[in-house]
This record gives C-alpha cells, sequence and structure tokens, in this order.
C-alpha cells in the first residue's frame, strides 16, 4: 500500500508540474490576445493629423506648348483628404522655370515651394499653375496642415 500511495504521489506530482507549466503559456496567449484587440480599439480613437502629406497628389502633365524652345507643364496639386488643408508646402530639387510663375499659386520658400498662398485647399479641390523648361521636375508634398473640425 505504500508503495501504491507513493506511486499516485509521484502522478499528481507530474500532474502539478505540468499544470505548472501550462499556467504561464495560458497567461502568455491571454497577454498576446489582449494586445492584439488593442490596436483595434486604438483605431477608433481620434487621430492627431487626418490629412497627412500623401493625401495631397502632385501630378504633371506637358501641354504640348513651347516657351521658346521650353515644352510648358501643366502640375496639378489636388487635396484627396476629406478636409479642407492649408500650408501645403511641395519639394521640388532644383526647380526653375523660363516663364515667369504666379507667385500667388507656388513660390519658394526656404527649401520648399509654398502653394496658392498657403491658403485653404478644400476637400477635392485642386491648384493649378505651369512652368516651361526642358525637362520636368520631380515634385513632391513636403508639407501639410489639415483644417478638420
Amino acid at each position: 500500500m505504500p508503495q501504491e500511495h507513493q506511486l499516485n504521489r509521484k502522478k499528481s506530482m507530474a500532474q502539478s508540474g505540468k499544470l505548472l507549466l501550462l499556467l504561464p503559456a495560458l497567461v502568455l496567449l491571454l497577454l498576446v490576445q489582449a494586445q492584439g484587440a488593442r490596436p483595434a480599439a486604438a483605431s477608433k480613437a481620434k487621430p492627431t493629423t487626418k490629412c497627412a502629406a500623401s493625401s495631397v497628389t502632385v501630378s504633371q502633365s506637358n501641354t504640348g506648348d513651347k516657351a521658346g524652345y521650353d515644352p510648358v507643364f501643366e502640375v496639378t496639386v489636388r487635396n484627396t483628404c476629406r478636409c479642407a488643408v492649408r500650408g501645403v508646402y511641395l519639394r521640388s530639387e532644383g526647380f526653375a522655370s523660363s516663364v515667369a510663375v504666379d507667385p500667388r499659386l507656388f513660390r519658394r520658400e526656404g527649401r520648399d515651394y509654398l502653394v496658392g498662398d498657403g491658403r485653404r485647399i478644400e476637400a477635392a479641390a485642386e491648384v493649378r499653375f505651369r512652368y516651361a523648361w526642358d525637362h520636368a521636375f520631380r515634385m513632391t508634398t513636403a508639407t501639410v496642415h489639415d483644417d478638420c473640425s
């Protein structure tokens, strides 16, 4: 009988040991699930910036016109955000034009170029301007401030 009692005791200890090993794994699993649920809840939180630089697109097309020997390009700066934006700056390394560009539409300020005098560009609205050079310049959105309320 003592031998049977010892055998039962060993089985009980083995089961307890397995349970103790299983417990941390269970806690870890619960933590991972809770962490996974947190981003979904955070996505419902109100973002601090609603319109990123990527919500203002810049496209260019060759108009087919010439200014002397230089082709004329039309640039369209479009607000694709659901809110109005203001203070839109473009970055364009080495930009030049052989014709005057209306400074109310596009002018250098520091290392970037201010679009539309920095005024509001409503949702789905655009600002257009033209320049002429022997090639198109790459233009990317550098800064945007949203007017979301």
